[in-house]
């Protein structure tokens, strides 16, 4: 960090991030700091080379903080390149799937998620790398939910209500899929209707899908949903209770190698990536730090 009693934030913000009803987050933003001494800095996503231009933008401005506003997909595309560096990450949640805000309790109220990049704590985070090109700090999977992300970022419909409709179609059609997976102590060939590799504990919905996960325990969790019945996916999604146990195995690892026996959908962090019938994963330690609040009685992994 370059020596200054003045501490530079840059937001990073995707402008396409969210509904109908999200945070014009550029106003709330210089309002909040008008009074301050904080040195604010913009850039906004264009969606044509975002990750270079994110690149050269920090390189350019030497920001101590960088904040990511807008959804899993832009917070994971500033994560990469913060990678292995002592700059910590915010986020402000800004998109429709906000599943990495909703693991570490960033509120909803704007004023409080910006009180948290000024005041919060830094944490490291672990990254999960997936076949050397993408990297993960959520959650990605095989199977129903990639294919539910699939339809939903289609949709020209948003919220909860279109979620549930696209994912009421796709569980009404669902199928098992044969697996080979090679990981820590483990050598197994499965069917499954899901394999997600996790970094985390719950989805953005606050779905719990991998209960005793951390993201600074230097490992990852590859839970196989075996069974699934239409009213526990939809009870988990209203309440936020975790799978049904004697329906899930949950394997915890350092590096995983799946392969699926007929492609089949995969989604990283809410970025679909089509379908694929091979992933690696590695983890990799502290890659990243995190800027998180001092939320009572969380319960944040």
């Amino acid at each position: 960090m370059p020596p200054s009693s003045t501490v530079n934030i840059l937001f990073i913000v995707n402008p396409v991030s969210g509904g109908k009803n999200k945070t014009k987050w550029e106003p709330v933003i210089r309002d909040y700091f008008k009074s301050l001494p904080e040195s604010i800095d913009f850039f906004i996503l264009t969606g044509t080379n975002d990750a270079e231009s994110i690149k050269d933008v920090i390189k350019k401005t030497a920001p101590q903080k960088v904040v990511a506003v807008g959804g899993d997909g832009t917070v994971s595309m500033v994560a990469k390149q913060l990678l292995s560096s002592s700059v910590p990450m915010g986020i402000l949640r800004g998109g429709s799937a906000n599943g990495m805000a909703t693991e570490l309790n960033i509120p909803e109220d704007p004023k409080s998620q910006i009180d948290i990049i000024v005041n919060g704590k830094i944490e490291p985070c672990d990254v999960i790398k997936i076949n050397e090109k993408d990297i993960s700090l959520h959650l990605s999977d095989f199977g129903l939910n990639a294919r539910i992300v699939k339809y939903f970022d289609k949709s020209s419909f948003r919220g909860m209500w279109a979620y549930g409709r696209v994912s009421i179609k796709i569980l009404l059609q669902r199928k098992l899929f044969d697996a080979h997976i090679i990981a820590d102590n483990l050598d197994s060939r499965i069917h499954a209707y899901m394999i997600v590799i996790a970094n985390s504990t719950k989805y953005g919905t606050g779905a719990v899908i991998n209960p005793d996960g951390r993201i600074d325990d230097g490992k990852f969790e590859l839970v196989v949903v075996r069974k699934l019945s239409l009213m526990e996916f939809l009870k988990m999604f209203i309440s936020s209770k975790p799978f049904n146990p004697n329906n899930v195995e949950i394997f915890q690892t350092t590096h995983a190698e799946i392969m699926i026996k007929k492609a089949i959908d995969f989604q990283v962090d809410g970025e679909y990536k089509g379908k694929i019938n091979e992933v690696k994963a590695t983890i990799l330690p502290s890659a990243l730090n995190l800027i998180v609040g001092n939320v009572e009685g969380a319960d944040r992994k």
